[in-house]
């Protein structure tokens, strides 16, 4: 799963990762971002009326067109297994795909110690910026557009670390995926033999990640070396 990610690209990295050029920055640039939860508003890019890259924000836990009210069913994860038949998520993998750009996220294992959790921060080399797969909303009743992060079992790699893994894409797939004329099956199959989570490096970081509140600019820092 992916319950907590990091997000420091400036907002020419966000542009250059998603070959978006003819938009400049805001007045003022992206703050960094350490510690981001379920239902905090994140940054995620699609495909515009025109078929153009573009760059939106919105709740990170899904709010489907047509609910009533804002959902208490954990949302901000999709199984790929059955994003395309859990009616919350049908609609959006048919017609609404996205990337969250994220440079790095959390995942957790107990200790045999005191039976707390132990956050790990998984990364790419360099800790280069990278992308979920994702699906988005827009709820026009509630006026709320929103994104959920589409999950996979785990790789080899980091399996001791979490059975359940964010599905993480290369920049040549973007496209691909975000082409809703790839349908079901194959659409899958995209995902599954795209995603790059084996070139994963994690190491473990301090227990104050824990606290979804906490955005000191530590959290990625290491505790021990990795295993």
């Amino acid at each position: 799963m992916c319950g907590r990610f990091t997000n420091e690209m400036t907002w020419a990295e966000l542009h250059a990762l998603y070959s978006i050029h003819d938009k400049g920055p805001p007045p003022t640039n992206l703050q960094p971002r350490y510690n981001i939860a379920p239902t905090q508003t994140v940054r995620f890019a699609h495909l515009d009326k025109t078929g153009e890259m573009e760059l939106d924000e919105g709740r990170w836990w899904l709010v489907p067109f047509w609910a009533k009210e804002v959902p208490k069913a954990t949302l901000f994860n999709v199984r790929i297994e059955t994003a395309d038949s859990t009616p919350a998520f049908r609609d959006a993998w048919k017609s609404r795909r996205c990337l969250i750009p994220a440079d790095g996220y959390f995942e957790w294992t107990v200790s045999e110690e005191d039976g707390k959790k132990d956050p790990w921060l998984l990364q790419m080399p360099d800790a280069e910026g990278f992308s979920f797969a994702g699906l988005w909303a827009h709820n026009d009743n509630l006026g709320v557009t929103s994104c959920t992060i589409i999950t996979a079992p785990a790789v080899p790699e980091i399996a001791h670390i979490h059975t359940r893994m964010p599905v993480i894409l290369p920049t040549e797939t973007y496209g691909a995926w975000l082409d809703t004329d790839l349908k079901g099956d194959d659409a899958k199959a995209l995902l599954l033999g795209s995603q790059i989570d084996s070139l994963l490096t994690f190491h473990r970081v301090a227990r104050d990640v824990n606290n979804s509140r906490y955005e000191g600019t530590d959290t990625k820092k290491p505790l021990i070396n990795s295993l």
